[in-house]
């Protein structure tokens, strides 16, 4: 028996490809109908996740999904969860809570596409939108909910005749998330309101304390299926840091982005105020960029994506609320102009960038203010970063021009800040507001007077 667990662990890389992993969905038990949607979105192989939680979950097991963002975890919940609403039909059948709006309608979507061609329905019930239309959209029963805890706590307190209580499947994806941006009331109230006898899948990046709190309260004998127990970033990607004096950040800014010009750019900033002035600046500059925050009405932020998608901008300016989950093909750099002052905000947001086996570029700025961030980020990764390389002087010679986009900047935020108060309404940056010409124009006015 020895001899032979011996002669088995020489011959295993050999082996391995061929026989241990199913090298399609419909390997994995997947039925053809979903197979070929599978197929529709170019989803050629099944990852890593998705080869070991679809057999477990299609057994009907309970399921605990650790895997790194990017690692396709919305697949392998919904093919189980489509297939066994394809075997008995019915109403309100699935219940996906997930952290933030964005993700919600990402998940969404991946949805109304595997199950496009078997007519499944689903409703996004997220903040910052009409309660009145969701609630309408709620009576209508469709087959799957996605919602942010919050909201949906608020529709099964208050829409009358809407309630869970034949919920067959509940999904809690980002779950370390979900409970960091303290929503453990909500998640509390929403479990003792829908039945016990469920499936329950629980997918999360990291497995903290209140994560497994969660899966005792929740989970019935599940299977955990992790693919990476340590924290890592992507083989494919390259990553640097610039160290720099705070006062000179967006001159280095200006200078990356034209040293790494015909790339796709998204910019990670601390606050939301911070992204919408270094939009100004860059587009002052003749930049096509655009924020992303959370301060921004949820039609704008779905227009801000939906062009950066679309590769209609290329640098893409957001706050962490971007920073996991979304699925954006195509970013090719990610620079961290702030440093993420969570160690592990730092994995999600390089994960932005070399998804799906392509390699991409991140770029951290540290100032003298970030050494002991830095220290750790470099810590919890296991390795140390190089500097990117950079030509200080050609960085120098842009700081005039840099200053006075900063005037600019500066004086369309103030506009921006006084129009809010005036119209209580949110504007975004899309319609950039030509200071120049009106602060040209004003004078002009004042000749004529």
């Amino acid at each position: 028996m020895a001899a032979g667990g011996e002669e088995g662990s020489v011959a295993a890389p050999e082996q391995e490809p061929a026989v241990e992993e199913p090298r399609t969905f419909k390997d994995l038990g997947v039925t053809d109908v979903l197979c070929e949607a599978c197929d529709q979105l170019g989803w050629k192989v099944p990852t890593k996740i998705q080869i070991e939680a679809i057999p477990v979950a299609l057994q009907g097991r309970d399921v605990i999904g650790l895997a790194e963002t990017g690692s396709g975890k919305t697949g392998a919940f919904a093919l189980p969860i489509l297939q066994a609403l394809l075997e008995t039909p019915q109403r309100l059948f699935a219940l996906v809570l997930t952290p933030t709006r964005e993700l919600a309608f990402q998940i969404s979507e991946q949805f109304e596409a595997l199950g496009s061609s078997i007519g499944v329905q689903s409703t996004v019930i997220v903040g910052g939108i009409d309660t009145m239309s969701q609630s309408l959209a709620l009576a209508k029963k469709p087959h799957v909910i996605i919602a942010t805890p919050g909201r949906l706590v608020d529709h099964l307190e208050n829409t009358k005749g809407f309630n869970l209580r034949a919920l067959k499947f509940l999904v809690m994806d980002e779950a370390d998330r979900i409970l960091n941006m303290d929503f453990e009331t909500e998640v509390d109230k929403i479990l003792k309101v829908i039945p016990r006898d469920r499936k329950t899948f629980l997918f999360s990046a990291t497995m903290t304390k209140k994560v497994q709190k969660l899966q005792r309260a929740a989970l019935k004998n599940p299977v955990k299926c992790a693919v990476s127990s340590k924290y890592q970033t992507v083989e494919k990607l390259q990553q640097y840091y610039i160290f720099i004096p705070s006062k000179f950040k967006d001159s280095y800014l200006v200078y990356i982005l034209n040293e790494l010009a015909g790339n796709s750019f998204m910019i990670f900033c601390s606050t939301c105020n911070n992204t919408q002035r270094t939009a100004l600046l860059l587009r002052n500059l003749g930049f096509t960029a655009i924020p992303l925050h959370g301060q921004m009405s949820q039609n704008k932020r779905l227009g801000s994506l939906n062009k950066f998608k679309a590769k209609a901008r290329s640098i893409l300016l957001a706050t962490d609320v971007a920073s996991r989950g979304l699925d954006i093909p195509h970013v090719d750099v990610v620079i961290n102009f702030d440093i993420p002052t969570h160690s592990k905000d730092y994995i999600h947001r390089v994960g932005r960038t070399a998804r799906a086996g392509r390699s991409g570029k991140s770029i951290t700025f540290v100032t003298q203010y970030d050494v002991e961030l830095f220290q750790r980020i470099e810590h919890l990764i296991g390795k140390k970063l190089p500097a990117f390389p950079m030509q200080e002087e050609e960085v120098m010679m842009l700081t005039e021009r840099v200053a006075e986009a900063q005037r600019f900047a500066r004086m369309e935020l103030r506009e921006q800040g006084e129009k809010k108060r005036s119209r209580n309404d949110d504007d975004d940056t899309e319609e950039a507001i030509g200071v120049r010409n009106k602060v040209a124009g004003g004078k002009k006015k004042k000749r004529k007077a």
